[in-house]
């Protein structure tokens, strides 16, 4: 019987993000055998709600670098998620490419009164979280619900290094109408059918055989966001309707 996991509230570490093929990937999965080691809940299920200002506002300054480069986001790993059940809710920011992560435990419909309404009950009533979203209220104005992303993740950690964390993303789907964690799993694809998203989140440096092993299939580090792409897909939709209409 696995023991409860302690859910951890602050993050700082170093995040990359590849592009990978499944053909890259199973170049790779044939090396790292010896090194990583399927996560405790190897493969889940992740729908997220991104809150922003009605113009996208916070996301244009991401992309831009500005500021901290902030996500709101609400996640849960609950493949049929309800008002109930267990949701986080994750402040992301990002200095100096090294991205920090804080977040609390609740449920959808706390955390939508949070974050829309500044509505706190027992799950939300977290001072330094309060602070935050206060501060991004200042700048931003009103937050709600602008964005639907969600995706396939199998997690993987190094057998030596436990600190040291693998993820694929597949399957990834957004959307901009309905944006809810219970509204259903449906939207749009966000990649190519054949691609998907590795990430490897380390304390410090990354270990040397993960280094050689990119090296030597040249697979290089992208600088990508899931909900900055979604953002500029959008856009790129308005705009081709637009073009359509007139």
């Amino acid at each position: 019987m696995k023991t409860k996991k302690k859910i951890e509230t602050q993050f700082k570490r170093i995040e990359t993000k590849y592009i990978l093929t499944k053909e890259q990937l199973a170049l790779l999965q044939k090396e790292w055998q010896d090194y990583l080691s399927e996560d405790d809940y190897p493969i889940s299920t992740i729908s997220n709600v991104y809150f922003d200002n009605s113009d996208f506002q916070m996301i244009q300054d991401s992309i831009l670098h500005l500021y901290n480069r902030e996500k709101v986001r609400m996640r849960t790993y609950d493949k049929q998620p309800n008002d109930k059940s267990q949701a986080f809710l994750e402040i992301k920011e990002k200095k100096l490419d090294v991205g920090y992560k804080f977040r609390l435990v609740s449920n959808p419909l706390s955390i939508m009164n949070y974050v829309t309404k500044g509505l706190v009950d027992n799950t939300t009533a977290e001072i330094e979280m309060t602070k935050k979203l206060q501060h991004l209220r200042s700048r931003y104005g009103q937050l709600q619900p602008m964005m639907y992303i969600s995706y396939e993740r199998r997690s993987f950690r190094g057998i030596d290094d436990r600190k040291l964390r693998l993820t694929l993303d597949q399957n990834l789907i957004c959307r901009t109408d309905n944006v809810s964690l219970t509204a259903g799993r449906y939207g749009s694809p966000l990649l190519e059918e054949d691609d998907l998203i590795m990430e490897i989140k380390v304390a410090e440096e990354m270990p040397q055989w993960l280094t050689a092993l990119l090296e030597k299939y040249r697979i290089e580090a992208q600088s990508f966001s899931k909900y900055g792409t979604a953002y500029r897909n959008h856009v790129a939709e308005k705009s081709e309707v637009k073009a359509l209409v007139q």
